[in-house]
């Protein structure tokens, strides 16, 4: 990891007072837009931060509700999956590249066969990606609106955005450049996908893990 010399930072050559940022630790890492995917890689947080531009992105802490719907669709799709030996299904924390210099974490990621080429490592693209959108607008727009245009110019051909906030499930299919709205599923409704034939997800019961939850 190249760390910012003395005359990059922004800190004085006083200690950090109480209150401000730790700027001696701050002056280990690079600056923002000068981190290499190898410094990215290197980084331990105990955080999930995604990598875009040279910029690090430090996502919001999950909530129990977030956990609970990841859990309940990664445990869908892996069983989905496994039973039919088509691939690999895993969850976040993983670093997915799409391209050079650019890595997200998606909450939920299928790799189909031959796209985990080293297992030490961290794959290069996806076949379909899950996220659950977190509160807030600041999150709503990088699901909804920027992440919807990475996967597609890192042409992972499925992308479910799944939105506690509205109790739906939207599913984008790659066509051409762009992702088509293959649909979006609501109460007394199954998401289905188009990439794994026959796979589908009761839109209720996605939902329904948190209030379960809240009655114990």
């Amino acid at each position: 990891m190249n760390p910012v010399t003395s005359s990059d930072t922004v800190a004085t050559n006083r200690p950090s007072q109480p209150g401000e940022p730790t700027w001696e630790v701050a002056e280990f890492f690079p600056r923002q837009g000068d981190w290499t995917e190898a410094d990215y890689l290197a980084l331990d947080t105990g955080r999930l931060v995604e990598l875009s531009d040279g910029r690090l992105e430090v996502l919001p802490m999950a909530t129990v509700l977030h956990q609970l719907i990841v859990a309940f669709f990664y445990n869908q799709l892996h069983s989905f999956v496994q039973a039919r030996g088509v691939g690999t299904v895993l969850f976040a924390p993983l670093p997915v590249r799409l391209w050079p210099g650019k890595y997200r974490q998606p909450d939920v990621v299928f790799l189909g066969e031959g796209r985990v080429r080293d297992p030490h490592g961290q794959p290069d693209g996806a076949d379909l990606v899950v996220e659950v959108v977190s509160d807030g607008e600041e999150n709503r727009r990088r699901d909804l609106v920027l992440k919807r245009a990475e996967y597609a110019t890192a042409r992972i051909s499925e992308y479910w955005i799944v939105d506690p906030a509205e109790h739906r499930i939207l599913v984008l299919v790659l066509e051409g450049d762009a992702y088509r709205e293959a649909g979006t599923f609501g109460a007394g409704q199954a998401a289905a996908s188009e990439l794994l034939i026959d796979f589908s997800i009761d839109v209720d019961a996605v939902f329904a893990v948190g209030d379960a939850e809240a009655r114990t």
